[in-house]
């Protein structure tokens, strides 16, 4: 049998006992109310500094990386002034870039470079900072806007710290970032030449021998420069850069093609015969 309901005070009760019934009837849907929002959620609990730091490193190695960082930055919270608070700050945006989340990850590095400049880690800030771009580059046929931001990124890595190891790796990445954005040029004018704007295709090919002249794209470019000016009648011209070609890449495919083009002749064998542009020059 179910307990009886508690029979409500009657309003002739006397005031202190109609009081304390009122007391007790808040308290009890007061405790009600806490239990009803607060029992999925755990209080709050400040730890050791060295324990929610080590937590985190767990979850880093684990390959929990999202849960790493929301642990990185529960240490500054807890501990704002610690030394650990700043090494969790470098540590949660190294967590944000190795989950892919490249946005968050440069917001938490811009946010310890303006807090630390002075940092002994403070290089490597940069340095991830520019990698957090670098990994965002993308199809060569789509806006190059974040390459660029990935070779000032790199760029400022060598500047100021020219000496170190991160200084090294960013000057070849800028090279690779180069390559990707002559690679853009490429793709523009090629595009350009399929639709016969000549001049227009002509500009991107150029650019790409006089600002990118380091790239594996140069070889293509001058060919194309030489199929425009055939295309356009300009004899001379063509030549001309033929003869470049074949004087700077002497075993290209394109340099093959570029002989046939304003030559009229297959070269048999551009292997075993490293002067077979020479005669180009004769035109010059």
């Amino acid at each position: 049998m179910k307990s009886p309901l508690p029979v409500p005070p009657s309003p002739c009760a006397p005031r202190a006992r109609r009081a304390t019934a009122a007391a007790v009837a808040l308290a009890a849907v007061l405790a009600l109310a806490a239990c009803g929002t607060g029992s999925d959620e755990p209080a709050y609990q400040e730890r050791p500094v060295e324990q929610l730091y080590n937590e985190a490193v767990s979850l880093l190695e684990e390959g929990d990386y999202d849960g790493a960082a929301e642990a990185f930055n529960e240490v500054e919270r807890q501990h704002p002034y610690s030394v650990w608070a700043t090494k969790a700050q470098l540590m949660a945006a190294y967590s944000h870039y190795e989950d892919n989340d490249y946005d968050e990850a440069i917001i938490a590095l811009d946010r310890f470079i303006q807090l630390h400049p002075g940092n002994r880690d403070i290089a490597y800030a940069y340095y991830l900072k520019g990698l957090s771009y670098y990994e965002q580059i993308a199809d060569v046929r789509r806006d190059q806007e974040i390459t660029r931001l990935a070779m000032e990124g790199l760029r400022e890595v060598i500047n100021r710290f020219p000496d170190t190891k991160y200084a090294r790796d960013a000057r070849f990445k800028i090279d690779l970032a180069r390559d990707h954005m002559a690679g853009k040029e490429m793709s523009v004018g090629r595009f350009y030449l399929r639709e016969k704007h000549y001049l227009a295709a002509l500009n991107r090919f150029k650019r790409v021998v006089e600002e990118y002249e380091q790239t594996t794209h140069v070889p293509e470019a001058l060919y194309r420069i030489v199929e425009i000016n055939s295309i356009l009648g300009l004899e001379g011209e063509a030549r001309k850069v033929a003869a470049v070609l074949g004087h700077n890449y002497p075993g290209s495919d394109w340099y093959v093609d570029a002989y046939q083009l304003v030559t009229g002749e297959q070269i048999r064998d551009p292997d075993a015969d490293t002067a077979w542009y020479d005669g180009l020059f004769d035109w010059i």
